[in-house]
């Protein structure tokens, strides 16, 4: 088993838009990209628990083939900027996927 980010080319999160962050992974290779994708690793039920999200705030994880990426959108529990908000540009996020183990 491998961890993501020692999988992964790139592995980073941003803002979409104020109200929603996005998680990119991209891979150097086809077989790393189709190892990771293959694996089912990730799911909806590893990223509710892995960003504690409720019911209905993942907005979908989509795979790229040309790109060799996977993109992954949640909506943030509270909006970008506003009291409460820990990471205003959604720069911070991809860190727990880092650990995630890959078979």
């Amino acid at each position: 088993m491998d961890r993501l980010v020692d999988l992964a080319q790139m592995l980073r999160s941003k803002n979409s838009g104020p109200f929603l962050i996005t998680l990119d992974i991209f891979f150097s290779e086809k077989e790393t990209y189709q190892r990771v994708v293959q694996s089912g690793v990730l799911n909806e039920q590893t990223i509710n628990e892995l960003y504690h999200l409720k019911k209905g705030m993942l907005c979908g994880i989509y795979f790229f083939d040309s790109a060799l990426g996977i993109k992954i959108t949640y909506h943030r529990s509270v909006s970008s900027g506003t009291c409460g908000d820990s990471d205003v540009y959604g720069a911070q996020q991809h860190a727990p996927l880092m650990e995630l183990l890959i078979p």
